[in-house]
């Protein structure tokens, strides 16, 4: 067999195995990583290409190597779960950068980190004043948990007494031009109401690229053909406006009748009407 062709299918097979062992070590080792999960990555990584073009290695060495760097660093995680004390050592623990509002330097230095290098981790929170930092925190992976003063801070629906009503992920309901049921049946949608909400904007299945549903039931949709427009969701503002247009004609009713009765039906209908109105805005806009 020709070596080159040796070199492949080794490279292939190691590269099998890489993919299997960082999958069973989970998602946080292909995210942030923390110093022994950086270790750990490059260590493989190392191993995984000097066994690839190395013909004179034994592979099976390789393959036992790369064993022992999946315990190692699966064995350090399962500890980690149950001993706070030996995660802090394997994982490293958090330094405060910014105290009530003060730069804390003496940490800045043992991080390694300089005034520069500090004002780059906080314009990437949006922020360019340190004097709008309350707290602010050098995670174990290397990223800046930033907490803004009060009077920095976005004002929230919270802030402003307002109650939202809550609101669940939307699904994707056609990929590819084809319908997926699981999420239709999430949304206790099905296919017929898909199809009828596709009728009302003309379009077929097989022309949808993707689209999406909401809990309301609102459809968006985008289309193969990017050179057609889609109309945007119109259910809740027309039923709002609806509502709006019903207590207009009452108040106006109230206005034009001269009989008493009636025009304290209309003027009681409309205040009911009012209150619907003003319960329901939150939801529909």
């Amino acid at each position: 067999m020709p070596e080159w062709i040796y070199v492949v299918i080794r490279s292939f097979s190691l590269l099998v195995v890489l993919f299997f062992l960082t999958k069973w070590l989970g998602k946080k080792q292909i995210s942030q990583l923390n110093i022994f999960e950086y270790i750990t990555g490059i260590v493989l990584g190392g191993i995984v290409a000097i066994h690839s073009f190395d013909t004179n290695a034994n592979i099976v060495y390789g393959l036992i190597a790369m064993f022992v760097w999946f315990i190692i660093p699966y064995t350090v995680e399962l500890i980690s779960l149950k001993s706070k004390s030996f995660r802090d050592f394997t994982q490293g623990k958090s330094t405060v950068f910014i105290q009530d509002g003060k730069i804390m330097e003496d940490n800045l230095k043992k991080e390694g980190f300089s005034t520069d290098d500090l004002l780059q981790h906080l314009r990437d929170n949006d922020i360019f004043y340190t004097a709008d930092v309350e707290f602010a925190v050098l995670e174990p992976s290397g990223t800046l948990s930033v907490l803004p003063k009060r009077e920095n801070k976005s004002l929230t629906a919270k802030d402003l007494g307002i109650q939202l009503p809550p609101k669940k992920e939307p699904q994707t309901v056609i990929m590819d031009g084809k319908v997926q049921l699981e999420p239709l049946a999430n949304l206790s949608l099905n296919p017929t109401w898909l199809e009828a909400e596709l009728d009302k904007m003309n379009i077929a299945i097989e022309n949808v690229f993707l689209a999406q549903a909401d809990s309301d039931g609102q459809l968006t949709v985008d289309l193969y053909d990017d050179n057609i427009s889609v109309p945007s969701p119109s259910e809740k503002p027309l039923l709002l406006a609806t509502l709006k247009k019903c207590q207009a004609d009452l108040e106006l009713f109230t206005l034009e009748t001269n009989n008493p009765h009636s025009k304290q039906v209309y003027n009681t209908a409309s205040q009911k009407l009012q209150k619907a109105i003003d319960i329901v805005t939150p939801y529909v806009k």
